[in-house]
């Protein structure tokens, strides 16, 4: 039998469905963006196109590497692999020695994909799934199950090599950060934010992250909060800019109290996205996010999320708007942000006690103080640039 090597596998989905130019600049981000994962983490790794494929060489924890690259955007999957010749007797050699911590009593099924005509291999994608099964059923005696296995060995073989594995890691999909421009998402230290923030990040959109701080309504832990969430998305993004822009936003919060009551939450919102857009405008960006869910609150019924946007030029995504909280709550545990997230942030103090649920434009603009505006500009040019890692 010819010599093995651990590599890893890494799949994209929608990559690889643009034309020829644009997967190239994305294939390339990717892997530059899988690079600086493995580096950050220290993880050993070099990562090269093959085919419609990213496959990272020279790993020594295979598994560690597929579940770190399994974390970027643009990924769709990534494989521990044994890569050998892509001969039958070898292929089937390896998938024995993969069967070696094959669990008891689990059924398993083989999946082979072989590419190449005849005269590149003497057998068929249908000769080595008999031929590995054969040899799985022999080393363990499990039952095959085609419908539902509990393990499937899968056997990719190309040209020069096959690549056999027995677990896949998922990724999130979408599209390579750093391929869709730049946007403002304002982070508030909530559940709700860091996903949004995500959401717009695993389409491939570069994050500048903006917190509004409260001022006497806000304090320390929120701030805490909404940075350490940050820093947990960031570790997906090593090789992007993910520090915080801290907004000191006490004096127009004191304003509102003084002069605005039912629809003080509404002129909040319009004045955190006269924040964001003035720091949009420093940061070359061209949007802003929010972790605005419609009818989750008062403040984000249809009509109110309406006026709150007509504060600004900007476009405004709300990549969570259509999701449940049950839905979203799942998403930040899977993120890693939910513990972060269960403080309750500052502008629930701000709220007046009968909020306005369906306001108009004109009547909130005609109870928000002259100066609105003037003082969220004013905070946003006095903002701190702060690593998320506290450097």
């Amino acid at each position: 039998m010819n010599q093995t090597a651990h590599v890893v596998l890494v799949g994209y989905g929608e990559v690889g469905t643009k034309s020829s130019s644009v997967r190239a600049k994305m294939e390339a981000r990717l892997r530059t963006n899988l690079q600086a994962v493995l580096d950050d983490r220290s993880l050993s790794g070099r990562v090269e196109r093959e085919w419609s494929r990213l496959l990272v060489r020279d790993v020594a924890d295979a598994d560690a590497v597929a579940a770190a690259c399994a974390e970027v955007p643009g990924v769709v999957w990534a494989r521990p692999c044994v890569a050998c010749d892509p001969v039958l007797d070898d292929i089937v050699a390896v998938c024995r020695g993969l069967a070696s911590d094959h669990p008891d009593g689990a059924a398993f099924a083989v999946d082979a994909d072989r590419v190449g005509d005849a005269d590149q291999h003497a057998f068929t994608s249908s000769d080595l799934e008999r031929e590995a099964g054969s040899a799985v059923v022999e080393a363990t005696g499990a039952p095959v199950d085609l419908d539902d296995p509990d393990r499937t060995y899968r056997i990719e073989c190309r040209e020069e090599t096959a690549y056999l594995s027995v677990r896949r890691f998922d990724g999130p999909g979408g599209l390579p950060l750093g391929t869709q421009g730049r946007a403002v998402s304002l982070v508030s230290g909530g559940i709700d934010s860091p996903v949004a923030t995500w959401e717009l990040m695993r389409r491939g959109c570069e994050i500048v992250p903006v917190y509004v701080d409260l001022g006497d309504y806000g304090g320390a832990d929120h701030r805490a909060r909404a940075i350490e969430t940050v820093r947990t998305i960031a570790r997906r993004a090593p090789n992007a800019d993910m520090r915080v822009h801290v907004v000191p936003a006490g004096d127009a919060v004191e304003r509102l109290m003084e002069t605005v009551d039912d629809t003080r939450m509404l002129s909040l919102r319009r004045a955190m996205l006269a924040i964001a857009a003035e720091v949009a405008t420093d940061e070359h960006a061209h949007s802003l996010v929010t972790g605005e869910s419609l009818g989750q609150k008062s403040s984000q019924t249809g009509e109110n999320l309406a006026v709150t946007e007509a504060a600004v030029d900007y476009p405004v995504h709300r990549p969570l708007l259509t999701r449940d909280k049950t839905d979203i709550v799942a998403a930040a545990r899977d993120l890693g942000t939910y513990d972060d997230s269960t403080l309750p942030v500052g502008c629930e103090r701000v709220a007046p006690s009968f909020p306005e649920t369906n306001a108009s434009l004109s009547a909130v603009e005609a109870a928000e103080p002259d100066d609105l505006f003037d003082l969220a500009v004013e905070a946003a040019r006095e903002r701190v640039v702060v690593s998320p890692d506290g450097e």
